[in-house]
């Protein structure tokens, strides 16, 4: 159990520093959801363009649990959720209407070769927004989008570690 040194345990944060815990947590990510506007469109890009493996596929309450994820990562899942996942109709329509107009999730993979990645997604399709460019920050990157818009970057450090 964590212990809160803010002086209002239990009460919603409000103050201008935040409340620190007795002890660090240790956390990981397991999933991130990515819309999409189709799940079997989807799951051909993830799957048959980008390799990634097939983690779950399961039908429930009317719904579908699909995720995909980087076989390098066996605890990473990405959710590739359609708009009607436990949402409202009109919760649906908004996120229909933002997607339509390209307003989606966003991706970063790390690569080991930038150029030969977009050579290999330029070449099955994939939709480009940037060709390989030196970043600023330290890496060779670029990006495209998957068949629902959503904003995919292939990242490479410009300077291996060590």
């Amino acid at each position: 159990m964590f212990t809160l040194t803010d002086p209002l345990p239990g009460r919603p944060y409000r103050g201008s520093t935040p409340p620190r815990y007795s002890r660090p947590m240790d956390l990981s990510i397991s999933h991130c959801f990515l819309l999409v506007r189709d799940q079997d469109e989807a799951l051909a890009f993830y799957r048959d363009v980008l390799g990634l493996q097939v983690r779950t596929d399961v039908a429930f309450e009317g719904m579908r649990w699909l995720t995909v994820g980087p076989g390098s990562q066996p605890g990473l899942e990405i959710v590739l959720e359609s708009p009607g996942m436990g949402r409202s109709p009109a919760e649906q329509e908004a996120i229909r209407a933002l997607m339509a107009v390209g307003s989606a999730g966003t991706l970063i993979f790390a690569t080991e070769d930038c150029d030969a990645t977009f050579a290999q997604l330029r070449d099955a399709g994939a939709r480009i927004m940037q060709e390989p460019t030196d970043q600023p920050y330290g890496v060779r990157d670029c990006a495209f989008r998957d068949p629902s818009g959503n904003h995919l970057r292939f990242s490479q450090p410009l300077h291996p570690a060590g």
